[in-house]
């Protein structure tokens, strides 16, 4: 009876465990297992169609111009005080 009972319990669990992991997992600092801070936005987001259509358009540009755009990219970073 107890194992009736315990079987249809535990399988809730598993659905609801699933769900709220990889909720939890966003929420983490980095240094408690989160997410690293330049992870890509998860899936079936608004900031993950943006960081798509960003990635696509990076993906049909020539490389030379695309060196230049991640350089002066990567120059704005390091000049912004608080970073």
């Amino acid at each position: 009876m107890l194992l009736a009972v315990a079987g249809p319990i535990l399988a809730g669990c598993s659905s609801i465990n699933e769900k709220v992991g990889a909720g939890m997992g966003d929420l983490m600092p980095q240094w408690a297992g989160g997410l690293p801070a330049g992870a890509p936005p998860r899936p079936g987001t608004p900031e993950y169609d943006r960081f798509m259509q960003e990635r696509e358009r990076q993906r049909q540009m020539p490389a030379a111009e695309r060196d230049k755009e991640t350089q002066s990219n990567a120059n704005a970073r390091a000049t912004v005080p608080g970073r």
